[in-house]
């Protein structure tokens, strides 16, 4: 974990140079980040964008911090292309799950590639289960599985509860989309650690279903 590939460092510059333009350019920021209103004005754009703008300097280094992280593990089991498609795949999905959670709250906005970094991790997890993190707080090593169950079932609390300023569903929406395609360019997974694949799935079924049931 940690090393820098070009593709990665790309990522990192291009969410650095987009938001320090929002920070200092209140209608740019305006007019890409993620709004329900403008989205349903057909301003699709807003759905990609979004994930390039933060609210601020701090927003921005957590989500590039960890994205550096956990990027070469994704890369070093499957390959660039795949990283690639993975980020921007997570970061559709989680914003398609917030749209579709909010598609009627017309002032809803958001911003950050917390849902593209999510995916990530979670695509980390899956290719690498039994690595160990380090949690602030938390003075003992984590399981990485335990910590991506666990995180997931804290965004359905959230996003339940309206816990914090905190979009809940794009980083649930963001691990789906990680989920999902690294199953696809990873489909050697489902030989070699199908239990844990089937463990990992547990907080999005559990999410249909609350959904389902009326109870989310």
């Amino acid at each position: 974990m940690g090393n820098l590939s070009l593709i990665t460092i790309i990522i990192i510059a291009a969410n650095v140079i987009i938001s320090m333009k929002g920070f200092n350019d209140f209608s740019f920021f305006e007019k890409y980040k993620f709004n329900i209103g403008g989205i349903r004005r057909r301003e699709q754009i807003r759905m990609f964008s979004s994930g390039f703008l933060h609210v601020d300097t701090m927003h921005l280094a957590f989500n590039m911090f960890t994205l550096y992280v956990f990027a070469d593990v994704v890369i070093s089991y499957l390959n660039t292309t795949s990283f690639l498609i993975i980020y921007v795949a997570s970061l559709l999905v989680g914003n398609f799950l917030s749209f579709y959670f909010h598609k009627d709250e017309y002032h809803y906005s958001a911003v950050g590639a917390s849902g593209a970094v999510t995916g990530i991790v979670y695509s980390a997890i899956l290719l690498q289960p039994d690595m160990s993190l380090y949690l602030m707080l938390i003075p003992i090593p984590i399981p990485a599985y335990i910590f991506g169950v666990g995180y997931l079932l804290y965004s359905i609390y959230g996003m339940k509860n309206k816990f914090g300023n905190i979009g809940h569903d794009a980083h649930f929406g963001g691990a789906i989309g990680g989920y999902v395609f690294t199953l696809l360019f990873a489909s050697w997974l489902f030989e070699k650690n199908l239990s844990m694949i089937i463990l990992l799935a547990l907080p999005i079924v559990l999410l249909y279903i609350m959904k389902r049931s009326g109870k989310l």
